[in-house]
């Protein structure tokens, strides 16, 4: 049991999967400081705050004012787009690389390469074909 923990833990997904997790929580860190002191105030040179501080479009309604966050919509969509992307292109496109130069190297053929299945169009004249070679030549 201990020998296959060892063996799933020293698999390089895991490890590369932990780094990624470690790192991608700083870099959460960072770009909500980058949204709350930049694209915060951008926001609210368009919307005010209302006096809970929450920066959105204000409706009144039949029990008071009620601000609909757009500035909180705002900031998640950012953060989240600037994260995908830092993720993507510094974890998945190296390795995406990586392993098809080590697939080129030892010969394998990429998944894209696969064989092409024939239509049905061509499988349907295939049938055809063949129906008419097993068909006895006095009968139609």
């Amino acid at each position: 049991m201990i020998k296959g923990f060892k063996e799933f833990i020293l698999r390089g997904n895991v490890i590369d999967l932990a780094v990624a997790v470690v790192i991608g929580a700083a870099f959460t860190a960072v770009v909500n400081a980058i949204v709350a002191s930049i694209i915060n105030p951008l926001i609210e040179l368009v919307w005010k705050p209302d006096a809970d501080g929450k920066v959105g479009i204000t409706v009144q309604g039949l029990w008071g004012p009620v601000t609909f966050p757009i500035g909180d919509l705002l900031n998640a969509i950012i953060a989240f787009i600037a994260v995908a992307v830092v993720v993507y292109f510094v974890f998945v496109y190296p390795m995406n690389r990586i392993k098809e130069r080590a697939a080129a190297k030892a010969g394998v053929t990429p998944a894209d390469e696969e064989p092409k299945l024939p239509t049905e169009q061509e499988l349907l004249v295939q049938i055809r074909d063949l129906l008419q070679t097993e068909r006895p030549s006095g009968r139609a």
